[in-house]
């Protein structure tokens, strides 16, 4: 199975199709972070995710998790901790705090690696993002204190996540769907979730083929880079 090296001095990926070959979706090694990168990833359906002492790699697994934001599933014990109002949720205006509470949280059932790929190269990196205009967190707060929430980048109508985190019982779900009805208002087609999870499917939702996956960015990269995060049309 051929690992394809990037270049330095160019942002083009091979395409997403040689991923196939491997099981996890791995299709390339090495490039940087920048911005403009960054962006072409996203825009074919890829994201980098690589641990400590590891060389950037990027990935496009096959099949992909994504949510319809009208689909979301709000279960009757999350409408109820909706209604309590226990908890107040904003976007954009905590995001290198979300982001560094991501990589700090410990995940059950994770290995290392995985528990600790938000190195401080990526959070440079989703925050130049974020100062461009293309990565947005959702928060949830308990009082004054940030007790969870998510981040991701907003490209065209589509919202590709990245990681969420949660220091109380179901806030992280509580953001995911606060994330999920406000896209809706603002008419984004899809929430690029990237690998099967159970606590996705529990807010509904599904894998598709990257057949399919490629079908919709198609679609949203017809819109080129317009950045629609807070409009209503």
């Amino acid at each position: 199975m051929p690992i394809y090296q990037l270049l330095e001095d160019s942002y083009a990926f091979p395409p997403v199709e040689e991923a196939l070959d491997d099981p996890q979706g791995l299709l390339a090694v090495g490039g940087d972070l920048s911005v403009p990168r960054l962006l072409s990833a996203y825009q074919q359906g890829i994201f980098p995710w690589y641990g400590d002492d590891e060389p950037i790699l990027w990935w496009a697994p096959s099949p992909r998790m994504v949510l319809q934001p009208k689909a979301v599933h709000i279960a009757k014990s999350m409408a109820k901790l909706m209604r309590q109002q226990t908890y107040r949720v904003t976007y954009d205006t905590a995001f290198a705090r979300v982001i560094q509470q991501c990589a700090n949280t410990p995940r059950a059932n994770q290995a290392d690696r995985q528990a600790t790929w938000i190195l401080d190269d990526m959070r440079a990196a989703y925050i130049a993002l974020y100062e461009a205009g293309y990565a947005h967190s959702f928060e949830v707060w308990q009082g004054a204190q940030l007790v969870g929430g998510l981040y991701g980048v907003a490209i065209g109508k589509m919202f590709f996540g990245e990681s969420m985190f949660s220091l109380r019982s179901n806030v992280s779900k509580l953001a995911f769907i606060a994330l999920a009805q406000q896209l809706e208002a603002w008419h984004f087609t899809l929430i690029d979730c990237q690998l099967p999870t159970d606590h996705l499917a529990s807010l509904g939702a599904n894998p598709i083929s990257m057949h399919d996956f490629q079908q919709y960015l198609w679609h949203n990269n017809q819109l080129g880079l317009s950045n629609y995060w807070g409009q209503d049309s």
